[in-house]
């Protein structure tokens, strides 16, 4: 069994325009997990995580709550297989 993993999250509420997706790229390279978040067009944010198991239940934990500006209605994950993937990128 594997301890690593990758996660795709989706991230509703007020998320965007409040240094979300900058403090979760903060937040992931302090934990070691690679990936990148996003804006999308309907006002949520989609994040890609990977990294090992215990740091991605940490991130979502994380992720659930957002920065201080930030109002999350609800956040969902489904968990992926590894994925090798290099840094946290936002756009």
């Amino acid at each position: 069994m594997t301890n690593q993993a990758c996660m795709r999250c989706y991230v509703s509420g007020k998320v965007q325009g409040v240094w979300y997706r900058a403090s979760a790229q903060r937040e992931a390279r302090k934990l070691g997990i690679t990936g990148w978040a996003r804006n999308l067009d309907d006002g949520r944010v989609e994040v890609f995580a990977c990294g090992e198991l215990q740091s991605l239940e940490l991130f979502f934990e994380w992720l659930k709550e957002g920065p201080q500006l930030a109002v999350v209605e609800e956040c969902t994950y489904e968990q992926l297989i590894w994925q090798e993937y290099e840094g946290f990128d936002t756009w």
